[in-house]
């Protein structure tokens, strides 16, 4: 059985995005930027919503070949084009670059990869994310929490309809009071 995380960038006060998806806040610092390459390599099967598949198509495909791209980039740009990604929406009508799109039920989708042998899923984007919390499919939060306050924009996590209890397995500081804290459920 395949494992499924969600993590991702966060403010202090739980969004993943501030109001009109602006995410100017979560610029990471060289080190950071390296462990979340460090933390795809090992990822087999990525899982987006509309919203995140639209903001990593638009950069990720070429991100290697501007002129300034860091070898970490560099390197980033290629890993995102070879991983197998998944993208659920009604929405999108053709995507590329190594990547399936479904248009019905993520849950039951999910549920299906995960049965699978195989490498670790990640899964990106709020509203996928909800879905897959609410159906006690994730396995493990990787949070990495920015020193900003927002106010308001995208939570990272929506209401979920029971507890999830979670044991921290581990924690780590980066540049800028950057916070890394991973958990995995309690089952």
């Amino acid at each position: 059985m395949r494992k499924l995380i969600y993590g991702m960038n966060l403010t202090l006060d739980g969004y993943i995005a501030a109001p009109g998806d602006d995410l100017g806040w979560s610029g990471p610092s060289e080190e950071l930027f390296q462990w979340w390459l460090d933390q795809e390599l090992a990822i087999g099967l990525l899982l987006y919503g509309r919203k995140l598949w639209e903001a990593m198509s638009s950069h990720w495909p070429t991100g290697d070949q501007r002129p300034d791209a860091t070898p970490a980039e560099i390197e980033f740009a290629r890993n995102w084009r070879d991983t197998p990604k998944v993208v659920f929406s009604s929405v999108i009508e053709k995507v590329d670059w190594n990547t399936r799109l479904v248009d019905g039920d993520a849950v039951a989708e999910i549920t299906r990869l995960k049965a699978e042998d195989g490498e670790p899923m990640r899964v990106g984007g709020a509203t996928l994310a909800g879905a897959a919390m609410r159906a006690g499919l994730i396995d493990e939060y990787t949070i990495v929490t920015h020193p900003v306050i927002v106010g308001g924009g995208t939570p990272f996590f929506t209401a979920p309809e029971r507890w999830v209890n979670l044991d921290l397995v581990e924690t780590r500081r980066f540049p800028g009071g950057v916070t890394m804290a991973r958990y995995e459920t309690s089952r």
